[in-house]
């Protein structure tokens, strides 16, 4: 089955003042956004937190999905990347055992630079082993590696990929869209430049916004893609500049600790220096 949702929310990882793993905090920003009418979140992924998590900890956040109180369709989508592949592979074996997560979005290790084939072998490892539909996240500005045309479609043309997040050369959807026929949500990585990426195939969005606004995010990116104009969104818009002003992870954990009246807690230093 297919992801039926377009748009999901990267929620932040909460941590402790002492920057250990707080499940519980995590848990409870994800059990806020559902009773606000969120349909899907994403974990341990382009908040850029992920890598700062060893595997203890992953599993840890994985396990903790178990007591999350949500029906089936409530879509969980779960990160993978290590910059150990068999790191990788464990957490996918895990992650295939837990139900309520729906999917995984596979992003590739920073710094080491694969080739395309190892980087094709790195990816189908972790597929092999997760058993749930895939998000393939191409991120060449973070990991220093860009995923070609041509790898993309082996991908789609051997496995089950759901979507894809390609944050890197937006011109690529076009170019995939041309090449690919099965049907992809190809997912914007945030809102910024949100409208041209819609003009160029975009048609999926995973939000940071939104975890501060999550239903007015929402009906923007629905206005764009319907192309409807009825609105203004200007005042949204504003509050999203100023969010991306500086370094957002501080200030979206301070924001929804106070919005949700939870202890968001810090984010890992350098980040919040």
């Amino acid at each position: 089955m297919s992801l039926t949702n377009n748009y999901h929310i990267a929620v932040p990882t909460a941590f402790h003042e002492n920057e250990d793993l707080n499940v519980d905090a995590t848990l409870e920003h994800i059990r806020f956004l559902k009773k606000l009418g969120v349909n899907s979140v994403l974990l341990c992924a382009s908040t850029g937190e992920q890598h700062s998590l060893n595997l203890s900890e992953k599993i840890e956040l994985v396990e903790s999905l178990e007591r999350l109180d949500v029906s089936s369709d409530f879509e969980i989508l779960f990160g993978i990347s290590s910059i150990r592949q068999i790191e990788a592979k464990q957490l996918a074996s895990k992650i295939s055992r837990v139900p309520q997560i729906s999917s995984v979005l596979i992003g590739y290790p920073p710094y080491i630079l694969p080739t395309q084939k190892e980087a094709l072998n790195y990816t189908t490892s972790i597929i092999e082993r997760v058993n749930k539909q895939a998000v393939i996240y191409n991120n060449p500005l973070r990991t220093g590696f860009d995923l070609s045309i041509q790898s993309y479609k082996d991908l789609i043309d051997n496995h089950y990929i759901s979507g894809i997040k390609e944050a890197g050369n937006p011109q690529k959807i076009s170019e995939l869209n041309e090449v690919i026929d099965s049907p992809l949500i190809y997912f914007a990585g945030g809102e910024k430049e949100l409208e041209k990426k819609i003009c160029l195939g975009y048609n999926g969005l995973s939000s940071i916004a939104g975890n501060l606004y999550p239903l007015e995010v929402k009906q923007w990116f629905d206005s764009l893609l319907k192309k409807e104009d009825t609105q203004d969104y200007n005042l949204l818009k504003n509050k999203i500049d100023k969010l991306f002003e500086d370094s957002p992870l501080p200030l979206l954990k301070n924001e929804i600790s106070i919005i949700e009246n939870i202890n968001f807690g810090i984010c890992r230093t350098p980040l919040g220096n």
